[in-house]
C-alpha cells in the first residue's frame, strides 16, 4: 500500500493555483513531502499510546488502536544485526526509527538500564543467563548478555523510516514531466492523501508567507484529527 507521489504533487497544485497562491517547484514539494511524511508517521505512535489507554469499540473496522495498528504494521520488520567494536548495531542504520525486540535463539532479551545491569550482573538470582538474557542500548550500540556476552546469532525486531520521497521528472523545452520510473511514492497507508495534501499546503503556505493558505489547510487538518480521535 502507497500513496501517489504525483497525485499528492497535482493536488497541491491544483489547490494552489484555484487560491491564486504561487507554485511549488518540484525540489520544493519533496523537501515538504518528506517533512508531512514524517509528521504523519510519528503522530501514530503518539495515538497508538493515547488510544491504548481507552477502551476500545467492538466495531471490527473503526477500532482506532487496530487502525492505527495496521498503518504501522508495514513498518514493523526482522532484521539480523552486526557485531562490530564490542557492540551490536542494525545495518543499514538509517532506516532505523525504534527498536522493538532483541532477541537470541528465539529468546526475547528484557531491556535494562545501565545503572541497572551491574547490580543485576551482580546477583545469582537476577543474573542474565542463556535463557533469560538481557541487553543494555547505548550510543555505541547494543550489548546482549545471557551466561556471558553474546557475540554471534542477534536478531532485532524493529520500526524502519519511511523511505524518501521523490517526485522526479524529465525536464523538455523547460517543462518538467512527471517521471514515475525514477519517482519514488509515499508509503503510507492510503488513507493518508488527504492529510499529505494538507500538510504539504501547510507548510507551503509558510514558505511562500501566503497565511491564508496555511490557515485553510491547518483547519481542515485539525478538523480530522478531530474526526479520527471523537
Amino acid at each position: 500500500m502507497s500513496v501517489s507521489v504525483d497525485t499528492v504533487y497535482q493536488r497541491v497544485l491544483a489547490i494552489l493555483n484555484k487560491e491564486q497562491r504561487g507554485y511549488v517547484t518540484p525540489q520544493e514539494f519533496n523537501l515538504f513531502a518528506n517533512q508531512a511524511q514524517m509528521d504523519i508517521f510519528e503522530q501514530y505512535f503518539y495515538d497508538i499510546n493515547q488510544f491504548s489507554r481507552i477502551h476500545g469499540n467492538d466495531t471490527e473496522f473503526s477500532d482506532m488502536l487496530n487502525i492505527l495498528n495496521e498503518k504501522v504494521d508495514p513498518f514493523e520488520v526482522t532484521g539480523p544485526m552486526t557485531y562490530a567494536a564490542g557492540h551490536w548495531n542494525l545495518l543499514p542504520a538509517d532506516n532505523l526509527y525504534r527498536i522493538g525486540t532483541i532477541i537470541h535463539a528465539n529468546i526475547e532479551a528484557e531491556r535494562i538500564n545501565k545503572n541497572e545491569f551491574l547490580y543485576i550482573n551482580a546477583s545469582p538470582l537476577l543474573k542474565p543467563t542463556n535463557n533469560r538474557p538481557i541487553f543494555v542500548s547505548s550510543a555505541a550500540g547494543i550489548k546482549v548478555y545471557g551466561a556471558a556476552e553474546l557475540t554471534s546469532g542477534i536478531t532485532c525486531n524493529y520500526i524502519k523510516r519511511p523511505v524518501t520521497v521523490e517526485w522526479d521528472s524529465t525536464v523538455a523545452l523547460g517543462v518538467p514531466t512527471y517521471n514515475a520510473s525514477t519517482s519514488i511514492n509515499f508509503q503510507l497507508h492510503p488513507s493518508e492523501e488527504t492529510g499529505l495534501v494538507m500538510r504539504i499546503l501547510a507548510l507551503s503556505g509558510v514558505s511562500t508567507r501566503e497565511l491564508q493558505v496555511y490557515q485553510i489547510a491547518a483547519q481542515e487538518e485539525a478538523k480530522t484529527t478531530q474526526q479520527e480521535k471523537s
